[in-house]
Order: structure tokens, then sequence, then C-alpha cells
């Protein structure tokens, strides 16, 4: 079994050959290690953590293929795309692919050439038996692990057999893994999949880079000035908007379609053509937001997400946090901002009766309400609730931001109250609202609403004020919402205090706050920003070219490396934190003339680049068949480059080129022919090695040392 220090360094030197990075994140190291010791895991990452590194370094170190095991075609298509374009050979076989597909894939698996294979649990549970006496598999795999437990957010009827590959692969390590698990949820992973004594990793949920704001609703008009005003402020990068319902959804695309906007919908109602449509635009940059249901986003592994707006309350804190979590991936500032109401209460309510877990999921409600309408730090709460300790604020969110100004409320709570028991406890929130406002609605008037007392009292604010202090009263246990008639408010014991006046009430002081659409005032761009721009324009076109998404290429956050760093050449240009070995010779040329050029420097000499990028390959132990293909270039062109840097001594370990037979046939007809040598072994060997084996001769002298 390999010791804790070479895993690390045989890890780090993959991590940074595929990956370009030149260190692990906290905790990766460990979960590498655990898995190459043979030993099963639960890994704890929030979205965006690196969680997928816990088990690709492992499964290119190890003989054999890994297995992963995910829910959606869309996930594993991603990943494989993600990291072929690293240089790491991996594949999918699922239903959306031809049987002829499948067939050629599992014939690379079977024959050694695939180190991962991405499945799904149906598929993997029908090859089980006949896996398990042809195919040698060096690691299994499970990711949104959640999904194997009851107690989950996301639970999935088909994970619930996976407990079988413990059974027929008793020696070959599990790593279950998951963004979004509380500690119930945790322990029945493990013990779901029966793994033997796993090692546990629970990482930090804190993603301090995301901006935290939640907005009591302020009416639909505003809302969608808010969103646009997000789209304004990041109308180079992409967001997401989140609804409650497949209606609400399609209803903020069209809206956002009408004001000239690139949007589009996504939800489980559409079909399989539809939604996948949909996701390939998003992903790869032809639209700048989706107005998706929760049926959106598992898996997405899109970098320049900048921000998430919950046009709704989400039904748990699991949800929501997995969900902003697909902003800001690349550790660069994002924003999640939620609007919550009345209604959105009621109607997941509704969603938890009828969920057959009445009492987890209302529990589950109950705490991202209690998250919504708190007035300390929202940041402290998600922590707390996946039981992660902090003794100190978080300073990016609303509340830290701007600690709420309190006011006397005793006469808003008053004037709601009244207006309550004067209708006898039978009308709903918008219902209250529209009677304290003095609305003249057609129900509210036939229900006789407009004689009674307080009718009108209110009028002096808005409906967005008026819902916010109602969510105060309701957040204070001044109101409560009878869910089992007809969602009223009923006014509790602690209530009909507060309308005697005998006790004070104490509001949080509503304001509007709406971020500031742009002016048309030009604003000063700096010579760093024109160079990202320029950087992310040349990526926008490779990306197009070769049918992947922007991201794929590199993240905003190497673009943004490349900015800072400036590499003016090739050498430089494999120092960037994301740029891999097959990344840096594919695309160095590229973005490296671009950043010369805004130095005022020449374009970037030919001559002898090619022959460096020659020698990073083959000191990668790539073929000459592989950099060939990768570099798009001859065979015998990479002879020849091999020949001259085995005669200006970079190149030393001739075993890698010709065989020891071959090498004594150099050495023989050296001795004999130096003269004629080239035009012999052309015509013994094939086609590039003589003019090889006329540099080795000549480097080796009269004197020529044993193969090696």
């Amino acid at each position: 079994m390999s010791t804790d220090l070479s895993i690390k360094a045989k890890a780090e030197a993959e991590l940074n050959r595929f990956y370009g990075y030149s260190r692990f994140r906290p905790g990766q190291l460990e979960i590498i290690t655990a898995v190459m010791q043979l030993r099963d895991s639960v890994v704890l990452m929030p979205t965006g953590g690196g969680k997928s590194l816990c088990y690709q370094i492992p499964a290119i170190l190890n003989d054999g293929c890994a297995v992963v095991v995910s829910p959606l075609i869309a996930l594993m298509n991603d990943q494989v795309t993600a990291l072929v374009a690293n240089g790491v050979p991996a594949a999918t076989v699922n239903s959306n692919m031809s049987d002829a597909d499948n067939r050629d894939i599992m014939e690379q698996v079977f024959a050694g050439r695939i180190k991962l294979l991405y499945i799904s649990p149906e598929r993997l549970l029908s090859e089980i038996e006949r896996w398990s006496t042809e195919l040698n598999i060096s690691l299994f795999a499970i990711d949104e692990a959640h999904c194997i437990s009851q107690w989950g957010h996301d639970f999935r009827k088909e994970y619930t057999q996976l407990s079988r590959i413990k059974e027929k692969f008793p020696k070959v390590p599990i790593i279950a893994l998951t963004a979004t698990a509380d500690r119930l949820t945790r322990d029945d992973i493990a013990r779901q999949l029966n793994l033997t004594n796993p090692y546990k990793y629970v990482s930090s949920f804190d993603r301090p880079n995301i901006s935290i704001k939640v907005m009591s609703n302020p009416g639909s008009r505003k809302k969608m000035s808010i969103i646009t005003a997000m789209i304004d402020k990041y109308s180079d990068d992409a967001g997401i908007v989140y609804c409650l319902s497949r209606k609400s959804a399609e209803s903020v695309d069209a809206e956002l379609q009408a004001r000239g906007y690139r949007s589009v919908c996504y939800h489980a109602g559409l079909s399989a053509r539809r939604r996948d449509e949909a996701q390939h635009r998003f992903i790869n940059g032809d639209v700048q937001v989706i107005c998706a249901t929760v049926a959106f986003g598992m898996g997405i592994d899109k970098s320049n997400i900048r921000w998430v707006i919950h046009n709704n309350l989400p039904g748990n804190i699991e949800s929501y946090y997995q969900e902003i979590g697909r902003a800001g991936r690349d550790g660069l500032p994002a924003e999640a901002l939620m609007f919550y109401s009345f209604a959105d209460i009621v109607t997941l309510q509704n969603f938890a009766n009828e969920s057959g877990q009445i009492a987890i999921n209302t529990e589950k409600l109950s705490r991202v309400k209690a998250f919504a309408e708190a007035t300390v730090c929202r940041r402290r709460i998600l922590l707390n609730y996946f039981s992660e300790e902090t003794d100190c604020d978080c300073g990016n969110c609303d509340v830290c931001l701007d600690p709420p100004e309190r006011i006397d409320g005793r006469i808003i709570a008053q004037k709601a109250l009244s207006a309550i028991v004067r209708a006898d406890q039978q009308v709903g929130n918008t219902m209250l609202i529209d009677i304290l406002r003095g609305s003249a609605r057609a129900e509210l008037i036939v229900k006789g609403y407009h004689k009674i007392k307080t009718y009108g009292a209110g009028r002096d604010m808005s409906f967005a004020e008026w819902s916010n202090y109602m969510a105060q009263l309701l957040q204070l246990g001044i109101i409560e919402i009878a869910y089992e008639e007809n969602n009223h408010l009923k006014v509790t014991s602690y209530g009909w205090k507060v309308l005697r006046g005998e006790v004070e009430v104490l509001l949080s002081k509503f304001y509007y706050d709406t971020p500031k659409r742009k002016s048309n005032v030009a604003r000063v761009v700096n010579v760093a920003d024109m160079l990202f721009s320029e950087l992310k324009g040349a990526r926008a076109k490779l990306a197009k070219k070769e049918g992947i998404p922007p991201y794929m290429v590199f993240s905003d956050k190497t673009l943004m490396e490349m900015v800072e760093k400036a590499p003016i050449d090739m050498l430089s240009f494999t120092q960037i934190e994301g740029v891999g070995e097959k990344k840096a010779i594919k695309y160095w040329k590229t973005f490296v003339k671009i950043i010369r050029k805004s130095k005022g420097l020449p374009a970037i000499p030919s001559k002898g680049t090619s022959y460096e990028e020659t020698l990073m390959l083959f000191n990668s132990n790539y073929s000459v068949e592989a950099i060939a293909k990768i570099k798009d270039i001859g065979q015998k062109t990479v002879y020849e480059h091999i020949a001259l840097l085995i005669k200006d001594r970079r190149i030393t370990d001739f075993s890698r080129i010709i065989t020891r037979e071959q090498y004594d046939r150099v050495i023989d007809v050296s001795k004999k022919n130096k003269m004629y040598m080239y035009l012999i072994l052309s015509h013994e060997m094939p086609l590039g090695l003589p003019a090889v084996a006329l540099a080795i001769a000549e480097v080796l002298g009269d004197y020529p040392p044993p193969f090696k």
C-alpha cells in the first residue's frame, strides 16, 4: 500500500498535469489518500468545493476503471466533456446514446482505455453481475449521494439498491459525495451503502464570496425591475431565476424576453429535447438568464454564474444552499437574492402535506421560513443548520451590511390585528392587506369587508410595506396561519396582548432596496478590463469552434490570473493556475498573442516554440502518436523534433522512442558505416525513426552506454 507521501507526490503531479493547479484545496488530498488506501469515504463539500477531484485523481492514478454513479444524463455529459478537454480518458453510457455507441464505449472500458465511466444507477445495477467477474474497477463514486436517503431533500428510489455494490465488490472502495446533507442524512448514506468504517469529511459550508440577501415580496412589477437590474449589472455573465411553479418560470421568461433580454425557460414539463436545448444554450453562454424550477441545476459546473435569484421561498435550507451555490463557483464575487411571501408558504405547506413525509418537510419549511424572516446574520443561520459553528457575523449579507432600524410597531400591529378580528379571522394575507389599503376589488366588496371599521386604515403604506410587516408579525408569533382553514390568519394569545396594548412591538423598518440600473454615462474602462474582455472573446470563439461551453476552455478566474500575471511565452503560460498540459499546448498561442499585443510586444516568435511543446508533452509521457494528434501535425514531424531535442541533450531517455533491438542496430550500423547510416536505417525502420537514430548516434559518439 502506498504511503501518504508517495500518494501526495503522485496526486499533485497529476493535478498539475491534467488540471493545471499547483495545490489541492483543503480536504481534497486527505480524501484522495483515503481512497488510494482502499478506504470507503463519505464526503460533504459545498457546491463548487471540488468534490469531483476527490475521485477523479484516484481514478487517474489507479489501474482499471472508476465507475461514477450519477442521477442525470446532463450532469454526466458535462463531467465527461470537461475531463476529455483536460486530456483524461472518460466516457458515459446512457439512454440518450445509441446501442452501438454504448457498446463501443463498453468495449473501450473492457480494453482498459477508459479511466472514468459515468453511468446511471439503473444501468449499473443491470450490469453489476457481469462486471463483478469481468471488469477491473478501481473505485465506485456515488455522486449526489443524498439521493439515497429518505432524510435527504432529493430522495430517489433508484438509489436505494446501490448497497449491492458492496456485496459484489467488497474490496473496491466506495466514495459517496454530496453538497447538501445534514448529520442525519450523512449517517444514513453510510448505512444504506454498507460502507465499512468510512472516512468522513465535512467541509466548511462557508461560501464568503456569495452575498446573501432576502426581500419580502415587493410585488410583481418591482420584482421584475430588480431581476432586470441584476441582469444589467452582470451583462457579460449569467444568472438563474428559480421559480416555485412551471407557470411562474414561463411567465418570468416571457417577460424578460419581451424586454429584450436573452432568456430561456427550464422545467420538468418541457420535453427532454427542449430541456436539453435550454441547458445547452445557458451553459454555452447563448443566453444571459435561465428561468427554472428546481428541476434545473444539479451538477451544473458553469463557473461564471454571477447571481441566483429565488423568485419564491424554497422548500428547505438544503435546496436553497445548493441552488445559491451554483453562483460564484470560481470564487469570485456573486450575489444571491431571495423573494418570499405568504403565498409561497401556503403553496410549500401544501407540497409538504402531499409529500408522504409531512412532519419532516413541514419542519424543513419552518426552518427556511425562519431564515427568510431573520434579522440576524443569515450566513450564521445557514452554517448553524449544517452543524458548523461560527462566532462572528459574515459581513456579506443584507442583515450585516445594513442592520435593521427598529421602529415602534404597535400601531401597525394593532391595525392588522383589528382587521383580522373584524373579518372574523376568516381572511388570508392578501385579502387582509387589501382591506387595510382600501382596495375596491370585487371579492372584497362582495364579502362586505369594505364596511368594517379598519377598511382603509393602512392606505398610507404600500403593498410591499404591509407584506414585510405582516411577515414580521408572523415571525414574532403575533399572528399565525391556520393551514387547515384555507390559510386564514389567526390572532395568537400573544397577539391579543398586543391588540390590548399590554406589550410593546419592535419591528424592523421597511425600506425599498433595489439594484441600480446601469446609467448611460460612459464607464471608465481600464487596461485590465479591456484585456479581460478580449481574453473572454477569444475564449468564446474557441469554445464555439470546439462545441463546448466557454468555461471548459478556461474559467473566469484563470483568465483573471492571465490578466494579472501577463504570460508572454509558453513557459510562463503554463504557470497560470487552471492551465493543464493539454490546454497549454492547445491554447497558449491564442491567449499569449493577445497579452503580448496589450503590452506592445511583437507577435509570438514561432521559431523554437513547437519544439518546446513537443518536449513538454514528451516529458509528460505522451506517445509520439498522441503528441501528433494533440498538436495536429504528422508523426514524422514529431520525430524530427525529438531528433533535434536529442542533439541538444534535452532528451536523454531513448527507451520510449526505440526498442532495445533498434538501439543495438543503430550502434552496430554507426560503427560500421556512419556515412550511409541514415540510408541504411531508412529501409529498416518506420518513417521518422532514422532521423532519431542518426541523432542518437551523433550524441553517443564512439562509446555508447548500454541501453536503459
